[in-house]
């Protein structure tokens, strides 16, 4: 080997390893400096779906038939039929079928994810870019639920909905908040944002929240459409229940006592597809 081509063959091993210690070793993406975090915020936390299979260190399954509690008709698993990891980002599906149970036999099957205990934040800002599904009875939803439950049950510590879509209203997605006393003396506030034109079923949007003291954001898109600055609860001042840390959802339910059941015109399986999921605290 002559000279040159050994100075060569050394100059570009210290280029390889200098590029190898720039990967992010939580994700096995990139750095997270290179994800573009919006002005006056920081990366805290992500997932950009890149692994091979779900991630385990950020998410855990929900297992279970209960209806969540809005007469639902799917039973949640941890199959890897209703959640997967594919080109990149993460997909729930609800498939039309007979599954039995520890709770029983259902007709529908979907997966409902949780950060709980691997990702939980006392306000920041949370970017979800996904592509929804379509149909009557087709309710997915990315929304947060408190850690502790400080101020007791349901939803007297508070319910955070990012977003939440019906598939029979293919344009319009809402952004609600639940607080007050325990059920049955709860309440929420919220409103919806609708696309100008499109669906949210043929391409990816970014639902984005931005939760502050005192206030929280909703935005499709970039685009602001509701801003919340009031909302109490039974067991402390404000701005309490939404002073705790929450943790994220990621579902896609069937049936329900909002969106109805699915009918004839219900084309099965359906899926939301997830690109990224990333979280950001006010930068000091």
């Amino acid at each position: 080997m002559n000279i040159k081509n050994y100075f060569f063959i050394a100059l570009l091993t210290i280029i390889i390893v200098g590029c190898s210690k720039n990967e992010n070793p939580v994700d096995g993406k990139t750095n997270k400096t290179e994800i573009p975090a919006p002005a006056g915020w920081t990366l805290v936390w992500n997932d950009e779906f890149d692994k091979p299979a779900i991630d385990n260190a950020k998410w855990e399954h929900e297992v279970n038939g209960h209806g969540g509690g809005n007469n639902e008709l799917q039973y949640y698993t941890d199959r890897s039929e209703n959640s997967f990891i594919e080109n990149g980002a993460l997909v729930i599906k609800a498939i039309k079928e007979s599954y039995t149970g520890p709770d029983g036999q259902r007709n529908f099957t979907s997966a409902r994810l949780v950060s709980k205990n691997k990702g939980d934040w006392k306000y920041g800002r949370f970017d979800i870019k996904a592509k929804l599904p379509y149909g009557q009875g087709i309710w997915p939803a990315i929304w947060m639920m408190p850690t502790d439950n400080a101020y007791g049950g349901w939803a007297a510590s508070g319910e955070i909905d990012i977003m939440e879509y019906l598939g029979h209203e293919q344009n319009k997605v809402y952004g609600t908040l639940h607080y007050g006393g325990s059920w049955p003396n709860n309440t929420h506030t919220g409103t919806f944002y609708s696309l100008s034109s499109g669906t949210f079923v043929e391409d990816f949007h970014v639902f984005t929240l931005e939760w502050q003291e005192g206030e929280i954001r909703w935005y499709v898109d970039g685009k602001l459409y509701q801003t919340q600055t009031q909302w109490n609860t039974t067991a402390a001042p404000f701005p309490a229940p939404f002073d705790q840390k929450f943790f994220m959802i990621l579902n896609l339910a069937v049936g329900g006592n909002w969106p109805g059941n699915p009918d004839a015109t219900t084309v099965f399986p359906q899926q939301m597809v997830v690109d990224y999921v990333r979280v950001f605290a006010k930068a000091e």
